[in-house]
């Protein structure tokens, strides 16, 4: 068995210009500074870690994982690096590729979030069986993922200023890419923290928001009749008080007026009692 195992997995000094780059590589930026720190550390200290890569037709190499620890080499001008080749076919190799990269190099969060994008889609499984083989929640796989409907030029201007996969988030709660651009760029030219930035967010949100309509009763008939029936009783008791009813697409005005010097007030009998007041009918006008 262990003899098996090492015709599938051989560790070799290969020359570093017969290794191709690997196609599955989610790193696009590559830190120049970290890349001669990493070169000095190698001098001093040797490469620790050998590079992955697996044969090609044409009788070359292409790299599995260690992009870093091959530039740092290059770099030192060095002719032979020592790489771990193994046999893999294509599925394998990306998905070796990529969790590499998920989990030893310091990726961004777009870099991240197409990374597992391709994990998926070379696992060909839903968000929760994935989360499950990564070891993370669902949920959060399902955030970072979702950095990746932002446009080229928002993700530009959160990698170029650092921010944060946070700040991105915060962003996609705005409705339009042209409001996220604008919110993206606030952000940036006023170096706002995360909280800074949602609350930028919350800003636009409710600023955006519509004016509340004033509720209307559910049914202003019942008010116009009590004001009708209120006229129609003092009428009835010899008080002559009017009403005006001024009525348009917003509001329904009344003017009652009710007489309050006695000489406008009908005299009743003494002795007589007032005549009982009708019954009010109700109004049809509403």
């Amino acid at each position: 068995m262990k003899e098996k195992l090492q015709e599938h997995a051989k560790v070799m000094l290969i020359p570093l210009d017969e290794i191709t780059p690997s196609p599955y590589q989610a790193r696009t930026v590559f830190d120049t500074d970290e890349i001669k720190k990493l070169a000095v550390s190698i001098l001093q200290n040797g490469l620790l870690q050998p590079i992955s890569v697996r044969p090609t037709v044409d009788g070359r190499y292409q790299l599995i994982a260690g992009e870093r620890r091959l530039r740092a080499c290059r770099l030192m001008g060095m002719e032979r690096i020592p790489a771990i080749i193994y046999q893999f076919e294509d599925e394998k190799t990306a998905a070796l590729s990529l969790l590499e990269n998920l989990q030893r190099e310091q990726l961004n969060p777009f870099e991240q979030a197409r990374a597992l994008r391709d994990l998926l889609n070379l696992w060909n499984c839903t968000q929760e069986a994935g989360a499950r083989r990564l070891g993370m929640a669902q949920p959060t796989l399902a955030n970072k993922l979702r950095l990746l409907t932002l446009t080229q030029e928002q993700e530009t201007l959160c990698s170029q200023a650092g921010l944060t996969e946070r700040h991105a988030r915060a962003v996609l709660r705005l409705p339009t890419p042209e409001t996220r651009t604008k919110a993206l760029q606030v952000v940036v030219d006023r170096h706002y923290n995360v909280l800074q930035t949602e609350e930028l967010v919350q800003r636009i949100l409710e600023g955006r928001k519509k004016p509340k309509r004033r509720m209307m009763v559910r049914d202003v008939r019942i008010f116009v009749n009590t004001i009708n029936r209120a006229v129609q009783m003092m009428t009835a008791s010899g008080i002559p008080a009017t009403a005006e009813k001024t009525e348009d697409d917003s509001f329904i005005e009344y003017v009652v007026r009710i007489p309050t010097h006695a000489a406008e007030m009908p005299q009743q009998k003494q002795g007589t009692k007032s005549k009982e007041p009708k019954k009010p009918t109700k109004l049809s006008e509403l």
